[in-house]
């Protein structure tokens, strides 16, 4: 058996575990990255959208190689098919976006780790893992052979089905009932006015969800969706299929890829680090619960752990109390946002589609130069006078 040694260990390559990797060796210290694909980036899992302040926030700079589409316009599309267009040319929109090539970005990530020093381990998964006195002790398999890594510390960005967590104590799994079950076309043939504006159907379209089309080009796009199982008895994937079939901008195009997974939508889990060991991204349910964004939540999570493994490092000291702050930076700059976004999602999980139609409706002819939280109280008050008890609870 091999025997590896290093101060940090990341399992996961995708956007959390490579950001966490690059901070943690911009110190010099000793990091192994180790993914169990044979390629980086693949399967893509996601619907590669992200706005233009994450990759400010996270110090990444745009590369066109994996820039696929700019994005300055939402259309969102109520049950009667009455539109909401949200066009940075008219609105003051909060931020516009881009559609990544997120096999070429996670890449893109994973070199960078790189560059700052890390080393990568590709079909390497991580079996067990236990403590002993003040370090952790990971079997892994790599390319068919067994072996033993000793780290300070773990960084965990395994994914909604993280184990990692798990075995060393943590509560680390979203319950199933907040797990939307995610399917994903991307296609070519698509027929949209605006090859630069997203499409969002709400409603009963997608049970406790929506359809989403991202396009990457003029033609071709990211359509899918997600849903809550218990609120629909259909699979994911009969529900695409049939929104495919009769709507105009999906109708008479074909697919070349297609993407199925789980998306966490319960919110960050608290038990998200212990002694020796730190939970990021979707493993912790770093996605935003009233958009299913998880890009966001994993770039910065993964910087943040990144920062505080290596200051643990260098103080020798990884205990739970050392490795706190990752609790605190995530908390104040992520969990105070999500939860908040926990509850409007609640309150949006009670509205059928007459609700959703009136509230289209009313925003539609509403100036939204200026959006705030009041005007659009005000609005969905307007539409839906019986919201007003779910908005008291969930204020």
């Amino acid at each position: 058996m091999t025997l590896i040694e290093t101060d940090i260990l990341v399992v996961g390559a995708g956007p959390a575990g490579s950001l966490a990797a690059r901070e943690s060796s911009k110190k010099g210290l000793d990091v192994l990255l180790i993914d169990k694909k044979a390629e980086i980036g693949t399967p893509k899992r996601c619907a590669e959208g992200i706005i233009t302040r994450t990759l400010k926030e996270a110090n990444i700079e745009v590369d066109s190689r994996w820039i696929a589409r700019k994005i300055d316009a939402i259309r969102i599309i109520a049950p009667n098919s009455k539109e909401l267009i949200l066009d940075n040319n008219v609105n003051k929109l909060p931020d516009t976006g881009y559609i990544l090539e997120r096999k070429v970005f996670d890449k893109h990530m994973a070199m960078d780790a790189i560059r700052n020093g890390t080393k990568v381990m590709l079909r390497t998964q991580a079996k067990t893992v236990e403590r002993k006195d003040d370090y952790l002790i990971v079997k892994a398999v790599s390319m068919d052979e067994l072996i033993e890594i000793h780290t300070k510390i773990v960084i965990a960005a395994d994914g909604p089905e993280s184990h990692i967590g798990r075995q060393l104590g943590l509560k680390s799994n979203t319950d199933m009932k907040d797990m939307a079950s995610c399917v994903q076309y991307e296609m070519v043939g698509i027929d949209k006015d605006n090859p630069n504006q997203i499409d969002i159907f709400i409603g009963s379209v997608a049970p406790a969800g929506y359809v989403w089309i991202f396009p990457k080009a003029s033609d071709v796009a990211n359509v899918g969706l997600g849903v809550l199982k218990t609120y629909t008895d259909d699979t994911a994937l009969d529900i695409l299929n049939g929104f495919i079939k009769t709507h105009k901008e999906t109708q008479n195009a074909q697919s070349v890829e297609m993407n199925v997974g789980g998306d966490p939508l319960g919110g960050i889990l608290k038990e998200r680090y212990d002694d020796n060991v730190m939970v990021v991204g979707d493993a912790a349910g770093f996605v935003n619960p009233l958009t299913g964004d998880g890009i966001r939540g994993a770039l910065l999570s993964g910087m943040y752990a990144g920062h505080v493994a290596a200051d643990a490092v260098i103080r020798k000291d990884y205990s739970k109390n050392s490795l706190k702050e990752y609790y605190e930076l995530t908390e104040n700059n992520l969990n105070r946002t999500y939860s908040k976004f926990n509850r409007i999602k609640e309150f949006m999980l009670t509205l059928d589609d007459d609700a959703l139609n009136g509230i289209v409706d009313e925003l539609s002819k509403t100036d939204l130069d200026e959006i705030s939280v009041k005007l659009l109280l005000k609005v969905i008050l307007k539409a839906s006078p019986k919201s007003i008890l779910q908005i008291r609870k969930m204020l």
